[in-house]
């Protein structure tokens, strides 16, 4: 998935210089800001701060498919043209590039390099190194890599520092993908076979280095004195540390145990019950440990019992309606997470992107002629979640659930129901983690009390990934991490090409005409309000296809970290994501 908003502000270099673009109208932060919102341009340098990952690592170069490298080098090691403000969903600052020119049209993009841009050996970013790269990674890089430059029809110089990018077809986006792609050093890069795994750390521009690693045990990044970034306004305060460490354990119960024996200084809990009751050990107790409560603006994404609507048994939407009502979130949240979550209810629920109410306005217009697509009122109302009374018993649902069934052609035969031709209905549930393993097990016992017949298979990662790829499989459970800038990813995600393309993330198997019409929108989206009603058309058309019976969700992370360790008090609208722990985070003592 892309999380970045990606832009199509059409800019000069005067009026760009120093400036941010972006995706609707003006950027948030003028051309003078000093720094982003949520960094402290007074924090103090200095000191280390040492997290804890579970697995290990075998390569260090994050651009390619083959070996697993330490997720954080990309961010910490390497730049790119523009950079996020993890403040504002839709725009981009001057990074590698100080200024940035698009056509009207879209139909080419062109860059001007800060002349003081260098790598962390000293060398300055030149043009090569932007093409060499961009080149590289759309040749040896991971598949997201190559699907943007197959849009590219060429690259040329724009005098000693500019580089200008022509798209065989214009798109919205395509501009600032590229303004998001990591920039190497050519002199490094192009001595090595770049397909596959190394070991010897690739030269980047980044305020991090890498400085001593084990492999599959222990990185360490260390902050370059010399960045030539460090007083930029995007940088100004952030990459406050000496040191980033980063252990890796072979489970999440490792990770637990390391924290509270102080062998890593921050802990990001999930556990609802532990985090309200589990911070008995003596460093909590003693106040050098500090629970934090972090809030985010972002859309709550989708968790869920997937169903595969390529089976037979789920092309009713009767039928997954009814399956949706057998699901008693009340009563897992009462007996399993104890109250702390929220239900997800919808795709981009939570967030300024989520369907409310009746459908108005171009939303409406959208989806108004494919209605027949959708069940009958899904304009005229808020697609909710069914709700029970969290006693355990959900027979209000269970109810509703036969009925609906039984509209669907099955009936309940000796305990089992069946179709009319006397077949059960039976399905599997595949998971790929053992996490979801209790709640899958709670639902397929409430599913018995419909004659339904579910069973749990739980699987090695290669088995479900292989099997998730060719969609081989009943039901599964998959996250949805969604944006606040949705763009062409949704059509991977949803588009009617995934039902019989092996590899998309379409897992449910959606071809609605109405979600293409509000895909369609999306892609062709030219102001704020126009992307704001497609999004929601979109959010409305899949909810109400209940495609996912969806789980539940955080509106706020729970980290627990060493109380030396301070934070700006501006948190930024994507929360604690990339961009703020540990980047604006800082060292006390």
């Amino acid at each position: 998935m892309l999380l970045l908003p990606f832009l199509a502000l059409t800019a000069s270099p005067a009026d760009a210089a120093g400036a941010g673009v972006a995706m609707y109208g003006e950027p948030e932060l003028r051309s003078d800001f000093t720094h982003l919102p949520y960094a402290n341009p007074d924090a103090p340098k200095g000191g280390s701060i040492r997290f804890g990952e579970v697995g290990g690592f075998d390569s260090l170069n994050p651009f390619i498919v083959k070996g697993t490298a330490p997720w954080q080098l990309r961010y910490k090691v390497f730049e790119s043209l523009l950079a996020r403000n993890w403040d504002e969903p839709f725009s981009l600052y001057p990074l590698l590039a100080e200024s940035v020119e698009i056509a009207p049209d879209r139909s080419w993009v062109e860059f001007m390099l800060d002349p003081a841009a260098r790598f962390s050996d000293g060398s300055a970013v030149t043009v090569d190194d932007v093409i060499y790269s961009m080149e590289l990674l759309a040749k040896d890089g991971r598949p997201n890599y190559r699907n943007t430059w197959s849009n590219v029809a060429g690259a040329e110089r724009v005098g000693a520092r500019g580089v200008r990018f022509r798209f065989v077809t214009p798109e919205r986006e395509a501009p600032l993908i590229l303004a998001l792609h990591p920039i190497l050093k050519r002199a490094d890069a192009e001595t090595r076979n770049f397909r596959e795994t190394t070991l010897s750390p690739l030269i980047g521009s980044g305020a991090y280095v890498v400085d001593a690693f084990e492999p599959g045990r222990r990185i360490i990044f260390r902050r370059n004195p010399d960045h030539w970034a460090r007083d930029l306004p995007v940088m100004r305060g952030q990459a406050n540390f000496d040191e980033i460490i980063i252990d890796y354990f072979r489970d999440a119960n490792a990770v637990w145990e390391a924290f509270t024996a102080g062998a890593i200084d921050v802990y990001r809990d999930s556990d609802p019950a532990r985090w309200r009751a589990g911070y008995g050990f003596p460093a909590a107790q003693e106040g050098r440990i500090v629970q934090a409560e972090i809030p985010n603006g972002r859309p709550s994404g989708m968790k869920g019992f997937v169903f595969n609507t390529r089976k037979s048994i789920f092309e009713d939407i009767r039928v997954r309606e009814a399956l949706t009502l057998a699901f008693d979130f009340e009563w897992i949240q009462r007996t399993m997470l104890a109250g702390a979550f929220a239900r997800i209810p919808s795709y981009f629920g939570g967030s300024p992107l989520a369907h409310s109410g009746a459908a108005e306005g171009r939303e409406r217009e959208i989806l108004a002629p494919f209605a027949d697509a959708l069940p009958e009122g899904a304009l005229d109302a808020t697609i909710e979640q069914p709700v029970s009374t969290g006693d355990g018993r959900n027979r209000r649902n269970l109810r509703r659930a036969a009925k609906l069934l039984e509209d669907a052609g099955w009936r309940v035969s000796d305990g089992r129901l069946t179709d009319a031709d006397g077949d059960a209905f039976a399905f599997e549930i595949l998971l790929g983690a053992g996490a979801d393993e209790q709640v899958a097990g709670i639902y397929a016992e409430a599913l018995k009390r419909l004659g339904v017949s579910a069973s749990v298979r739980l699987v090695d990662a290669a088995q479900y990934q292989a099997r998730r790829n060719d969609y081989d499989y009943d039901m599964i459970v998959n996250t949805w991490a969604l944006s606040l800038s949705p763009g062409i990813e949704q059509r991977f995600y949803w588009g009617e090409a995934g039902v019989q393309t092996p590899g998309t993330r379409n897992y449910m198997g959606v071809g609605n005409p109405a979600v293409e019409a509000a895909l369609d929108a999306l892609a062709a989206a030219d102001t704020k309000a126009a992307f704001i009603s497609s999004v929601r058309a979109l959010d409305r058309a899949l909810t109400a296809g209940r495609y996912v019976i969806p789980f539940w969700y955080a509106p706020k992370s729970w980290i627990a970290h060493d109380a030396r360790l301070a934070r700006p008090e501006s948190v930024p609208l994507y929360g604690d994501w990339i961009g703020y722990l540990p980047d604006v985070w800082w060292r006390t003592e």
